[in-house]
């Protein structure tokens, strides 16, 4: 019983630390013409101005929309933070917020009988959507200023944000060096849009029923049959929240920042 007030005392410090972990993420709002992205941005150790560091944009999923700048850290926001990975690997990281009547990728659900899919389509032949937008040109207001590695701007997401990173890949081909959807879907017929050799790694929970792992498997098999370099991670016995397991993997951002265009 002595040791109870000490271990609540810890857990409550501990508790504290990773608050002040994720406040290192600068609140930024990014405003073109009567647009607003809201954003959390991460920048290196001993930022340098005249650098140009490797980019990332991480996309949340629906949970995590609003206007609160804060709930699209929810996941994977301490992957970036963590100490030693800010040391090994020094980057912008950029996690915007989608409002929450928005999407990032054009698509929608469809009557599901007999679709092997679970009736999910996206459509990346469709307008671009308006926080997708924002994102591209936030990103190329930091490349015009001189502050990213154009060689090495990567995105990644999970379920919207796996769909959202899909169908940015389709908008700006030759803009992104690498990128890591999970328990996503896209568009089949916009990886004939996509940069050719453009490396990825996809994730997805085999028991996944609110986005199909089948999605991700169609994906990864026309990538391969295009000669895109693809990895593929299937988590036998998971369900949709496939992304515990994507940011766990020691291997995950060696593997991205190895990559360069």
């Amino acid at each position: 019983m002595k040791q109870f007030p000490f271990l609540v005392f810890y857990l409550f410090i501990s508790a504290v630390l990773q608050a002040q972990d994720m406040s290192l993420y600068e609140k930024q709002l990014f405003i073109s013409n009567e647009d607003t992205l809201r954003c959390r941005i991460l920048t290196p150790v001993n930022y340098k101005q005249g650098v140009k560091y490797p980019l990332i944009i991480v996309l949340h999923g629906s949970g995590e929309r609003g206007n609160n700048n804060e709930s699209q850290l929810i996941w994977g926001g301490d992957l970036f933070v963590d100490s030693a990975n800010r040391a090994k690997f020094p980057a912008i990281v950029v996690f915007p917020q989608c409002p929450a009547d928005q999407q990032w990728a054009p698509g929608k659900r469809i009557d599901a009988k007999g679709d092997t899919l679970g009736g999910l389509r996206v459509y990346s032949d469709s307008s671009i959507q308006k926080p997708l937008k924002l994102i591209l040109d936030f990103i190329d207001t930091l490349v015009a200023a001189g502050r990213v590695d154009n060689k090495r701007i990567y995105v990644g997401g999970l379920s919207m944000g796996g769909m959202g990173t899909f169908d940015i890949l389709s908008r700006r081909p030759d803009l992104f060096a690498a990128a890591f959807p999970i328990c996503g879907a896209g568009d089949p017929n916009a990886i004939s849009k996509y940069r050719k050799g453009l490396p990825f790694w996809v994730f997805h929970g085999a028991a996944d029923p609110v986005v199909l792992v089948s999605n991700s498997r169609l994906m990864v098999a026309l990538l391969q049959k295009n000669k895109f370099k693809v990895k593929y991670s299937e988590y036998p016995g998971v369900g949709h929240e496939s992304w515990k397991n994507a940011f766990a993997e020691k291997e995950l951002l060696p593997w991205l920042f190895a990559q360069k265009k």
